[in-house]
């Protein structure tokens, strides 16, 4: 089945190309079903390739997903053309009488200030506060995994030595989650950031499971009790040349990145990486839609005022 996004969003063609079932909004009215309505709260700077990741994702299931965009009103995005984010994107004032199936809060190149300091952190707050009454499940993104797991369960981040950049191993804990089903007892997942979370902290909050871990990323993926909240401390979502990008970014600024582990091969960054990590991706994101989403969400969305949170 497909997911339904706006008329003229640049990905249409992306995913077309890739064979990816999208249907635009012309052709989804003519459809007498309810499609999931999932909001994506996009951080990222550069909010078209982010987008494109994400719906690639959203495509590949058997549910019609309704998809729209929001961002930060409190934040200047900088590297999207603001046409793109007039037409396509809107502010949480326009929807926050609504109510969504999932919500997906993206990850954001901010970790390394204090989440006090990010200019949008206030609204963010607010929209996570919002999101507990009227959003069903909530997946959240590296650094917006952090920042949720900091508001929602005061879980700290702490900082690293040294930047996290790779391609890293992952072990499945709760082999037996929904989440992790269809996953190999090994799989492998992008990650790219300067902080983590202790895994003591996760133990010692009675809310919260651990689902995978890994040797070198530590804890990377956890889920609320309630599997209302899901956080994913890598990036599932990231393209083929995604980490190629970011570092040769931060080599023309100067900044002397170590080469991303497990990526290029043969370490060489003149080598094509090969793209080791789509299904396991593909799998946890029709995981969350399927298990945790359109198998649980009220057909009244307006209902989820009522549950318990």
């Amino acid at each position: 089945m497909p997911i339904k996004i706006q008329d003229g969003l640049p990905a249409t063609k992306i995913l077309e190309a890739e064979n990816i079932f999208v249907m635009t909004s012309q052709r989804a009215v003519s459809q007498d079903i309810r499609p999931l309505k999932i909001i994506i709260l996009n951080l990222m700077p550069t909010k078209i390739e982010t987008e494109t990741q994400l719906l690639r994702l959203l495509g590949n299931s058997p549910i019609q997903v309704d998809i729209e965009l929001l961002q930060m009103e409190s934040h200047i995005s900088k590297n999207t053309p603001t046409e793109h984010l007039t037409i396509f994107y809107k502010v949480f004032k326009e929807i926050e009488n609504n109510f969504y199936d999932g919500m997906i809060i993206t990850g954001a190149p901010v970790e390394q200030l204090e989440y006090e300091n990010v200019d949008y952190w206030e609204e963010l707050c607010k929209i996570m506060e919002w999101s507990k009454s009227h959003i069903y499940s909530t997946l959240h993104i590296c650094w917006g995994a952090q920042a949720a797991l900091y508001y929602h369960y005061g879980i700290k981040k702490y900082r690293l030595d040294e930047k996290l950049s790779g391609i890293f191993r992952h072990r499945i804990i709760d082999i037996y989650h929904p989440l992790m089903r269809g996953l190999d007892d090994r799989f492998l997942m992008p990650h790219s950031r300067y902080t983590g979370i202790h895994r003591a902290d996760i133990l010692a909050c009675d809310k919260l499971n651990i689902l995978a871990t890994s040797r070198v990323a530590g804890v990377s993926i956890v889920a609320s009790k309630d599997n209302r909240q899901f956080f994913i401390l890598g990036h599932a979502e990231y393209d083929r040349n995604t980490l190629a990008i970011e570092y040769f970014r931060d080599v023309h600024k100067g900044l002397k990145p170590a080469v991303p582990q497990n990526y290029f091969p043969g370490e060489d960054p003149a080598a094509l990486p090969p793209l080791t990590w789509r299904s396991h991706a593909t799998i946890l994101f029709t995981n969350w839609l399927n298990y945790f989403v359109y198998q649980n969400t009220p057909y009244e969305l307006n209902n989820l005022a009522n549950l318990e949170n």
